[in-house]
């Protein structure tokens, strides 16, 4: 869990005024009457990490209520921040949760205390955590010197983040799902060249190499004499093996069907190949096994 913001969620929303629906404290409401958050600025989430939290959940209770806005029309509420916790007390097979009550008056402010609520409390991979610097400064018309007081971050940290979103997509998905690290990527971002870079990343993907020795890398070809760098380069360093454009949209759809992270490999003949599903627990695998059935 990340460290409490400065200055706190209260002092961007007030709490709901309590009526016989709402209260000022903490209460519990059925997890069925709990609309998704449709600004949810999270797309991912670990199986792993969820069934973690599930079993602690199960076991200890919730520590951290979710927060939620109440439609008095529909006599439902609206996920505002928290649906990994949500999500998790659904794994667990509890039918209720405890929320907190907040009023956003408009889209800007819910997106507002979405995002500064899931920076502080959840485990956000780093391209997560970039959107969401992104999404705050321009959705919301937060400030890069506010932000930097609403999440107890420097500047240089938040800029650092961001500009990993410089990178390609087949590079910031693989650090979505753990491929390689935040150092590996920050490496990669040291080399300007599209050709030189993605050799960079296929060292990273196949041979497994730790940061500093992809770091010592980058240097050698940062330090390569200039008229050396204009011809071919004659390098261990693998050529990138691409995949098909479509076969990245499969895989990227059957994700986030399934929930977690999937791999497929095609043979010399493209119309045979396999397709990998990975899970992280019994129970993950079981989820995945109801989901085929299905």
């Amino acid at each position: 869990m990340r460290q409490a913001l400065g200055k706190g969620l209260d002092a961007l929303l007030p709490k709901a005024v309590p009526s016989q629906e709402q209260s000022a404290k903490p209460f519990k409401v059925p997890i069925e009457k709990i609309r998704p958050n449709h600004l949810q600025p999270r797309k991912n989430f670990d199986p792993e990490s969820l069934s973690e939290l599930s079993s602690s959940i199960r076991e200890h209770g919730l520590t951290q209520p979710i927060v939620v806005s109440y439609d008095d029309a529909s006599k439902t509420y609206e996920l505002i921040a928290g649906e990994r916790r949500l999500r998790a007390t659904e794994l667990a097979g509890l039918k209720e949760i405890e929320v907190t009550v907040r009023n956003p008056q408009n889209d800007k402010q819910r997106l507002t205390l979405a995002l500064i609520e899931n920076i502080q409390r959840e485990d956000l991979n780093p391209i997560e955590l970039a959107n969401g610097y992104l999404r705050l400064m321009k959705e919301a018309q937060i400030s890069q010197t506010q932000l930097t007081q609403l999440v107890g971050k420097s500047k240089s940290a938040i800029s650092n983040t961001i500009r990993l979103l410089d990178l390609p997509e087949d590079m910031q998905k693989a650090l979505q799902f753990g491929q390689m690290t935040e150092g590996h990527a920050r490496a990669l971002l040291m080399i300007e060249n599209p050709l030189e870079r993605q050799r960079l990343f296929s060292v990273i993907i196949e041979q497994k190499v730790s940061v500093r020795e992809l770091e010592d890398l980058a240097r050698r070809i940062l330090n390569a004499p200039s008229e050396q760098a204009q011809e071919p380069r004659r390098t261990t360093i693998p050529a990138p093996r691409d995949k098909a454009p479509e076969i990245k949209d499969m895989e990227t759809a059957l994700q986030h069907a399934i929930g977690t992270k999937v791999e497929i490999k095609t043979r010399k003949d493209p119309s045979t190949g396999t397709i990998t599903i990975h899970f992280y627990s019994n129970s993950d695998f079981d989820r995945i096994v109801d989901i085929l059935n299905k």
